[in-house]
């Protein structure tokens, strides 16, 4: 049986209520309308990049070596309309779990009050994600129908510790990621402003995330702890598989089965995806949700050394 390492003494559970209360009047203080916050009518740039290069799955590899520059910045914008497009999918599970979070709760208090205001934002994400699409010249990409059947199902499943793990596996990834990039002075501004927009609102989902994993953990069960210290390694081949597949490349013109593979075996990109990885892993770590199978399930998946 896979068991969880030792833990250390886990730091006091947060009131929820306070946290709540807190990241409400910092909802109020710093929130964002993508529809006037974005200068949607703004041309996009000639020669710019819709991700930077270093974040670009085959940069470093001999491919990318032989591409040429408009090569290049083709891939980066399939792989920005791949990322929004898991972006909405996932907000849009977590909030279908959010929503069934809150036909438990009081709906007087100020943590259901934050779920609202949580939803809220994500709501805006999802249009913002859309828009952006559509305006870098992008199609979406879409579920399958095993995905979208997966999909149906999954927010029920999502309670408690699990529904906070999630949302930071979903969160953090990318939050990482764009604190990195969004400076890039070689971005197109449309994407700049979507990541600005983004990083800040998700810096108070994933302290209310946090805070709720570190409250649940003071009184879970064995049960609870075994379930998601095991359950959360599944989100490693999930995010590997929806990141980096063969869509991207046909869509972008290349060689399909080649860039497919040096992208896989891309040291660079796996290096990029450990570090975006790294400020979560730490705290399942500190909280003691990193089972043995899952820190297997990160490595195979090349987000663990």
């Amino acid at each position: 049986m896979t068991t969880a390492p030792e833990r250390t003494a886990l730091p006091p559970a947060p009131d929820m209520t306070q946290v709540a209360t807190r990241l409400l009047r910092g909802s109020v203080r710093r929130s964002y309308e993508p529809a006037v916050a974005i200068d949607w009518d703004a041309p996009l740039v000639e020669g710019k990049y819709f991700l930077p290069k270093e974040v670009v799955s085959l940069y470093g590899t001999t491919y990318w070596e032989e591409m040429s520059e408009e090569q290049r910045i083709e891939l980066s914008r399939q792989e920005m309309a791949n990322i929004l497009s898991v972006g909405l999918w996932f907000e849009n599970i977590l909030n279908r779990g959010l929503l069934l979070q809150l036909l438990r709760e009081d709906p007087t208090t100020p943590f259901a009050h934050y779920v609202l205001t949580e939803m809220g934002d994500e709501c805006r994400h999802m249009t913002m994600f859309g828009k952006v699409i559509a305006r870098i010249g992008a199609k979406p990409y879409r579920m399958g129908l095993v995905d979208r059947t997966a999909a149906a199902f999954l927010p029920h499943f999502l309670h408690g510790s699990l529904l906070w793990v999630g949302a930071l596996i979903g969160e953090e990834i990318f939050d990482a990621q764009q604190r990195r990039i969004m400076t890039d002075p070689e971005l197109q501004p449309v994407v700049a402003q979507l990541m600005k927009i983004h990083v800040t609102e998700e810096a108070r989902h994933i302290k209310f995330a946090r805070e709720g994993v570190v409250h649940r953990m003071q009184d879970a069960s064995r049960l609870e702890r075994f379930l998601v210290a095991n359950l959360q390694g599944l989100g490693g081949p999930t995010m590997k598989r929806c990141l980096v597949h063969k869509g991207i490349y046909h869509r972008a013109g290349l060689d399909v089965e080649r860039a497919y593979r040096e992208a896989k075996a891309n040291p660079h990109h796996l290096e990029m995806a450990r570090i975006g990885f790294a400020p979560l892993a730490a705290f399942l770590e500190e909280n003691g949700l990193m089972s043995r199978f899952s820190r297997t399930m990160w490595k195979r998946a090349g987000f663990l050394a």
